[in-house]
């Protein structure tokens, strides 16, 4: 069993999440094989348990643009840039029905 630190952001405990967390511990007790997963929820209001929420702070105030809205291109060209990343494409959600075998 692995246990999963997640913080408290609303995708980590949505219910397309828990559902796959579920199914893919479901999946791993009856074939034996794979690794369950068991999410540990950090307490609110706790960035000093969360090592990597003062790189999100710092890059979203280097990010947002405080006068106005980005477009969804925008925001991904200024994060890529700001953390030297290359722009990797997202999922829609029509491809998060599909799940590998």
């Amino acid at each position: 069993m692995a246990a999963e630190s997640l913080d408290n952001a609303s995708w980590h405990y949505s219910k397309i999440v828990r559902t796959w967390i579920r199914e893919h511990n479901q999946q791993v007790k009856a074939s034996g094989k794979g690794v369950q997963i068991l999410p540990l929820f950090l307490p609110t209001q706790s960035p000093w348990l969360n090592p990597i929420e003062p790189k999100w702070v710092h890059g979203k105030r280097a990010v947002v643009e405080p006068n106005g809205l980005l477009s969804a291109e925008q925001l991904a060209e200024r994060i890529c840039a700001y953390y030297h990343c290359s722009y990797e494409a997202y999922l829609s959600l029509s491809d998060t029905n599909e799940r590998p075998s």
